[in-house]
């Protein structure tokens, strides 16, 4: 594994909510920093797919994966593999399978409402469940709006419960020329909260 960026991999969810984009240049960055990752995306992210991009995704994994890769150009680097969302024996639905932590990008608010009440329904929601239980880092990335009071409280649980919560906002003081530039944006502050460094962002007075 010494070819890889660190020993242990990430998981990265992808859920129902709108916003792909932000998926796809996630693994894009991981991979080219030749991390590895371990991915499951929910039945509803098919859904979201063949909405937003008129594209569906395949079901087998090894398909999935390079689905990913042609998606984020990334044809080679880093390690790959996908499971599918109702595989509650994967190797990322236990706590004894080490990792670096868990990422779910975008996040809907009913995964959300799942985790902040316990219930693992399928993969995505169980390896979220499992970092929890284990003390690693989960992050998320919400993507709604307006918010409920019902969607505030429940991220206010997850938060209590030592979740960190990214929400798809843009910055501009970076001063974005495209629409990847204001993902890129939460995309590196979603891997900042996992100590992952590897997007090419302007931060604020870096230099100084």
């Amino acid at each position: 594994m010494n070819e890889f960026k660190h020993p242990r991999p990430l998981v990265v969810g992808v859920s129902g909510a709108s916003g792909l984009i932000y998926a796809v240049r996630t693994l894009k960055y991981l991979l080219q920093a030749e991390y590895r990752v371990e991915l499951v995306a929910s039945k509803a992210a098919y859904m979201v797919w063949q909405a937003e991009e008129g594209v569906k995704m395949p079901a087998d994994p090894e398909k999935q994966a390079q689905f990913w890769r042609d998606k984020a150009g990334v044809e080679t680097g880093g390690f790959l593999r996908c499971h599918p969302a109702g595989d509650v024996g994967a190797n990322i639905a236990s706590g004894s399978f080490r990792t670096l932590g868990t990422l779910v990008i975008p996040c809907s608010m009913s995964t959300v409402a799942k985790l902040a009440s316990g219930v693992s329904s399928d993969l995505l929601e169980r390896a979220a469940d499992v970092q929890m239980k284990e003390g690693r880092k989960l992050v998320i990335v919400p993507r709604e709006t307006p918010l409920s009071l019902i969607h505030l409280r429940n991220l206010t649980t997850l938060a209590e419960a030592g979740v960190r919560i990214v929400p798809a906002i843009p910055a501009w003081y970076h001063q974005p020329r495209t629409i990847e530039d204001l993902v890129d944006f939460v995309v590196a502050r979603a891997l900042d909260q996992l100590e992952i460094d590897c997007v090419p962002l302007k931060r604020w007075k870096e230099d100084a």
